[in-house]
């Protein structure tokens, strides 16, 4: 492409000369070289080609892609114009300012485009104009010549200048028209020109003392320049003999880092003559280039070059020195010789960095070798001083590869992660190959962007919360602890409440949470008696894209609160109960026993009993903690045949409550007539019978289930035992036991309300001062619920709970005969037997389990009729039904000794005896069972 400035004739050469050199590619693009030529001074603005269409590149997107040129130059002498494609001029271009005397003066540029990011090269070949003029060291000249020089001498003149190069550069010389001297001009090694006076003629001092001459120096421009100089000859007196060197070349190496005062070279000249025309004066030429005297030194006596100045290499790396040699005559004649200083190179230059783009922030799910940076590295030294490596610190997660020479580009080596490094300052260190080795640092900054990679996390998979029960709505509950590493649009978290299993409602009718924050609130005062455990599940999502989600189990269990009295089993309330007593019963007959339960769990239901009101307080005594009625005293014939009294039931809870039950005495004769007197006890039996069926068939029902349940336990432990032998092909040990569910027991409470997720622990009777709660699925009966517990239980647990010679359920124990009742102590008119007053304290809820499932044990005696009726008339009270089996001791034998209500017979257990088996367990739902003695 040539310029239109140059077809009008402005410039006479071609402006473009094309594509000269196909370089490597660089990541995502090829780079070809592309060549202008320019003359020098043009105007600023001046366009240099159409490097948009040289490149192929899309005119249209050259602003999307910010194309730019890059050079190693501080100064910006090109820039691209976007809208047209063509690289213009932008400061102004001086050839010699640029390259010097350097025949062929050539910039080299980058372009560079993002999106993708490519680099191109080209080179701007700046052509010389003579624009400079030819110029001497010196206004004048002088020579002095003797008149005895013979014809034929020649005499070196001052070499005259000129910055421009090639045909622009010095041609010729001419020398003004004179009849004694001639011009010769020669050419240097470096093809510069210099001229020198040849005699033709001999000088006649007398005839002419000094001549005048013009030395005029012409250039090859158009029109040509010239510059002149005057040139005054002396002719001096005869001084026949000329110093002469011993060689007219002298050849010297040093290094460019030599100091001041280091020899380079000693010239030496000899003069045949004697006296002061022999005596060597040594000088420095008239014609040497400029800048010579200041980096050298030559010792007029010796002829010794030293270095005066700082060498460098990268300036020049030859320096051409003429040294003449005169003698001191009268006339003095010189000599001359050339000296070549070669400047070796030394490591003297530390390579530079251009960082010419950057790539940040850089994605964290980048893929390898993505690029990151461009970077261009440029040596002033030569050969291996000027081979430059580049590097960055081991591991990082970069690397540097090089496609082109002196350039380099940051790629990505390894997968970034934000969370653990957010931003990356690379010190890339750019080390050459010289000796000593110098380096280059600089750093370029890498930050990296965040994607969302990371869920919501959190210290702990699930929440176990304990809220009192009637606690107040609104008030918080738990504060989820969750966090995301992820950056902050990525890292805001939402939380959500989900329900767990097919239970439904939970959510929006007991609790909420804060969908910012995380806290959890109850919405509902919340009951421990109604639902003791709730299990919820946060959801807990974040804001990236796409969406993390984490979800968190939270267990929000109910703790109990004294916020129930304690109410009367038996008697009930509302109905008349007559209790019958023989006149004439000794001190510490049990006449019956009050029992009560309370709803609420661990202390707050641990009941005590007391005599309230009677109408003669020494004749009864309650049983502090097992609630029956005995007799404090013998029973006389002055006691009144009535008595009503008034028993006040009080649990353990702070603050505590109470309730009263109140039960009228009647003291009979022991006669059989006697009995008849008082009608109100047929009453009871009659309904005690329809209490016996109802019982009787409750416990069918549930006999039919046990078994049902038993033989699934057994189908299931056959079918784990063949996949256990299947999978290790070999017998199981009989003694291995699936490891089962944590330790729970449940000593407490009854089994009057609904299941439940958990159950308190108390193990002993002095474990009053701590209520540790443990997880438990509830089951469907009470009494059921702790003997399973209990079945779980290691044995050397389950002895530490009920006693050092207990056995745990299923392992049976030899029968101890401390729990038998003698004759004497059958309840009704064959024995009595004092209530305890002063043991340990009892499990009040416990017992409420022995009375309910002695009920159940007299129905099945009766069924099997198997009962004894064994007592005397005047024993229909309560006291001959429930004697001292409800204490602690005695729990095993659930059956003896148990009075059927509206019957003087006592029940044994004769049936496990004549069958060789041990008495069943009252292990009967004893929520039918209550409902069905209210019936």
């Amino acid at each position: 492409m040539v310029p239109e400035a140059w077809r009008s004739g402005l410039v006479s050469t071609g402006r473009v000369v094309g594509v000269l050199l196909l370089l490597g590619a660089l990541h995502k693009a090829s780079a070809a070289v592309i060549r202008y030529e320019i003359l020098e001074e043009r105007e600023k603005g001046f366009a240099v080609g159409n490097v948009v269409r040289d490149l192929g590149l899309d005119l249209g997107s050259l602003s999307a892609r910010r194309l730019r040129v890059v050079s190693g130059a501080s100064r910006r002498f090109f820039e691209v114009n976007w809208e047209t494609g063509e690289m213009f001029v932008n400061d102004r271009l001086d050839r010699e300012e640029l390259c010097g005397t350097l025949p062929s003066c050539t910039i080299t540029l980058e372009l560079v485009v993002e999106r993708p990011l490519e680099l191109f090269s080209a080179e701007v070949v700046i052509q010389d104009i003579n624009d400079n003029n030819p110029s001497f060291p010196t206004r004048e000249m002088k020579l002095e010549i003797s008149e005895a020089v013979a014809p034929g001498t020649r005499f070196p003149l001052e070499s005259a200048h000129d910055p421009d190069v090639g045909s622009n550069s010095l041609q010729t010389y001419e020398l003004s028209r004179n009849e004694y001297f001639a011009l010769r001009v020669q050419t240097r090694e470096d093809s510069t020109k210099y001229a020198e006076l040849v005699l033709e003629r001999a000088l006649d001092r007398e005839r002419e003392p000094d001549l005048q001459l013009v030395l005029t120096a012409l250039d090859g421009g158009t029109p040509a320049r010239s510059a002149s100089l005057p040139i005054r000859i002396v002719v001096l007196d005869a001084n026949d003999n000329a110093p002469t060197f011993n060689q007219s070349l002298y050849r010297a190496r040093v290094l460019e880092d030599a100091p001041p005062g280091t020899r380079v070279v000693q010239v030496h000249a000899t003069d045949l003559d004697e006296g002061p025309n022999g005596e060597i004066i040594y000088s420095f030429g008239s014609h040497n280039r400029a800048g010579v005297r200041e980096l050298f030194s030559l010792d007029l006596v010796t002829g010794v070059l030293t270095v005066k100045g700082r060498l460098d290499f990268e300036d020049a790396k030859l320096h051409e020195i003429y040294i003449q040699a005169k003698d001191k005559g009268a006339s003095p004649e010189g000599a001359h010789c050339k000296v070549l200083v070669e400047v070796v190179d030394v490591n003297d230059n530390a390579p530079e960095i251009t960082v010419t783009s950057v790539y940040s922030p850089v994605p964290e799910d980048a893929p390898l070798g993505t690029v990151i940076a461009l970077l261009s590295v440029t040596d002033l030294d030569a050969g291996e001083n000027g081979l430059v490596t580049c590097e960055v610190p081991p591991g990082l997660p970069f690397s540097l590869t090089s496609s082109l020479k002196n350039y380099f580009t940051l790629k990505t080596s390894a997968a970034l992660d934000r969370e653990t490094v957010p931003e990356y300052n690379l010190s890339i260190t750019a080390r050459d190959a010289g000796t000593p080795s110098l380096s280059a640092l600089t750093t370029v900054q890498v930050q990296v962007s965040d994607i969302n990679d990371n869920p919501p996390q959190s210290s702990q998979s699930s929440y176990d919360v304990y809220v009192e029960e009637n606690n107040l709505p609104g008030v918080p509950i738990l504060n989820l602890s969750v966090w995301d590493p992820d950056a902050p649009q990525n890292a805001r978290l939402s939380f959500f409440l989900l329900e767990q299993g097919a239970e439904i409602g939970l959510v929006g009718r007991y609790f909420t949470i804060n969908r910012d924050s995380g806290v959890v609130s109850s919405l509902v005062p919340l009951d421990h008696e109604d639902r003791r455990a709730f299990e919820l599940t946060a959801h807990i999502s974040d804001g990236g894209t796409p969406v993390l989600a984490t979800n968190i189990s939270v267990n929000i269990f109910v703790t109990d609160r004294n916020d129930n009295a304690p109410q009367v089993l038996y008697p009930r309330p509302g109905q008349s109960s007559v209790e019958m007593l023989p006149r004439g019963t000794s001190a510490g007959h049990v006449v019956t026993r009050v029992v009560g339960w309370d709803p609420d769990a661990g202390h707050n239901a641990w009941l005590s009993y007391s005599l309230l009101g009677a109408p003669n307080q020494s004749l009864f005594a309650v049983g502090l903690h097992t609630g029956q009625v005995s007799t404090a005293r013998p029973v006389q014939d002055t006691d009144s045949p009535r008595q009503t009294l008034t028993v006040l039931i009080k649990d353990n809870g702070e603050p505590s409550l109470s309730t009263t039950a109140t039960l009228t005495v009647s003291v009979i004769e022991e006669s059989p007539e006697a009995r008849a007197e008082f009608p109100s006890g047929s009453a009871p039996r009659e309904q005690n019978k329809n209490l016996t069926f109802y019982l009787l068939l409750s416990l069918i029902l549930v006999s039919v289930g046990f078994a049902v349940t038993v033989l699934g336990v057994i189908v299931f432990k056959v079918y784990k035992w063949k996949q256990s032998r299947d999978l290790y092909r070999a017998p199981v040990s009989s003694l291995y036991r699936t490891p089962g569910p944590s330790l729970h027991a449940d000593a407490v409470r009854g089994g009057l309300l609904p299941p439940h997720l958990y159950h308190q622990v108390y193990l002993t009777t002095d474990s009053r001062r701590s209520d540790p709660l443990l997880k438990k699925p509830g089951a469907a009966s009470p009494l059921a619920s702790r003997q399973n517990t209990l079945r779980s239980l290691d044995p050397v647990f389950y002895r530490q709970v009920l006693g050092a010679e207990s056995s745990p359920p299923g392992q049976q124990a030899p029968p101890n005969t401390d729990w038998r009742f003698s004759q004497a102590q059958r309840p009704g008119t064959s024995g009595s037997q004092n209530g305890d007053e002063t043991g340990t304290w009892p499990n009040n809820q416990f017992d409420t389990e022995m009375l309910q499932a002695m009920i159940l044990a007299s129905a099945s005696e009766a069924a099997d009729g198997s009962s004894t009726l064994g007592g005397s008339a005047g024993t229909m009270g309560l006291s001959a039904r429930y004697g001292p089996q409800f204490t602690l001791q005695h729990v095993p034998d659930y059956r003896q000794n148990v009075y059927i209500p509206g019957s003087n017979a006592t029940l044994t257990n004769a049936a496990g005896k004549r069958d060789g088996k041990a008495p069943a367990g009252g292990n009967g739902n004893k929520k039918k069972s209550g409902k069905k003695e209210k019936k």
